[in-house]
């Protein structure tokens, strides 16, 4: 029998099972159309980036891309649970009432992550480059239905009662399990930020280079037009692309740490909600089809700029594999 759900778009967003289902087994194909950006050179966002009428501004285009996410995992997590029939009254305990607290961490990581990700990033970058539309919309597509998928699952179609979690996880020890996952998303997190600090830092080093130039430069040469020397607003001189090899933690040995150290804080939210979990599966296997093809043209990318002799020794991603 069917069932039905009321929201912004019935049945669909928040969907049913029946269309979750459906929705679910469409968005595990998702590495299929990921593989074709190694056959495409082009990526319109980051160093790649490239003049276009159809540019967005980074910043705002980076946080409109990436919030779609965690704002649909919250809707789901408000308008689903209410919508389902009750548990068997054989599976819940007198103590038990909403969702059980697992459900309640993994979707505050999920939201921890994107509050970074989605709303601090794009303003603690000292610059950020155009990013395309289509990047832009595909950006999209992949928040809402990664945001779906696991909001749904976190709320309606996943473990909702802790006898469900106990078969969910291992057997004998599901608490270590869930606690090892959650040490795993947060050592992917926090490296995760200090990896992305490192790149920012080269920016700002640049800029107190351009600054401190600045000051000792007071005044630019003379006026093409009236031969008098021009005052140079202090301070003013910016640093929109500067690239150097960054040195701290990880990129010794990759060129693409914060990548990898993703991928680690998303195997730990596996782990945490059990290898059963198809949405999460899908996230962290979604998220290296979609990166590693631009590690590996980025360490191209690296190489043109820099030359083999300065890249020599640092793998694109994963140690001795790319």
């Amino acid at each position: 029998m069917a069932t039905s759900t009321t929201g912004l778009i019935p049945n669909w967003y928040p969907p049913n099972r029946e269309n979750y289902e459906l929705i679910l087994s469409v968005w595990k194909w998702f590495p299929l159309a990921a593989s074709l950006q190694w056959l495409i050179p082009w990526y319109g966002m980051g160093k790649t980036s490239v003049t276009s009428r159809l540019n967005l501004p980074g910043r705002i285009g980076w946080l409109t891309m990436e919030a779609p996410g965690f704002l649909t995992l919250l809707y789901h997590l408000h308008s689903l649970p209410a919508q389902q029939p009750p548990p068997s009254s054989h599976l819940i305990s007198a103590e038990e009432e909403g969702l059980p607290y697992q459900n309640k961490i993994l979707a505050s990581l999920f939201v921890l992550h994107y509050t970074y990700r989605a709303l601090l990033f794009p303003f603690l970058q000292p610059s950020m480059s155009p990013l395309h539309i289509l990047i832009w919309l595909f950006g999209i597509l992949f928040q809402v239905l990664n945001g779906l998928a696991i909001g749904s699952w976190l709320a309606a179609y996943g473990p909702t009662t802790q006898a469900e979690w106990t078969a969910q996880l291992s057997a004998s020890v599901p608490t270590l399990q869930f606690s090892a996952g959650l040490a795993l998303f947060y050592l992917g997190l926090v490296a995760n930020y200090y990896h992305d600090d490192e790149l920012r830092e080269i920016r700002r080093r640049a800029g107190r280079r351009a600054r401190a130039a600045a000051l000792k430069d007071d005044f630019k040469p003379l006026d093409k037009d009236d031969g008098t020397p021009q005052k140079e607003g202090r301070g003013k001189k910016g640093v929109d692309k500067h690239y150097e090899i960054p040195q701290a933690g990880l990129f010794k040995v990759v060129l693409y740490p914060h990548y990898l150290v993703e991928w680690v804080e998303w195997f730990g939210f596996w782990m945490a909600a059990g290898w059963g979990c198809v949405p999460a599966r899908c996230f962290l296997f979604n998220e290296v089809a979609a990166m590693l093809p631009r590690a590996v043209k980025g360490r191209q990318w690296y190489v043109d700029k820099f030359g083999e002799e300065q890249v020599r020794g640092r793998w694109a991603v994963i140690p001795g594999v790319w």
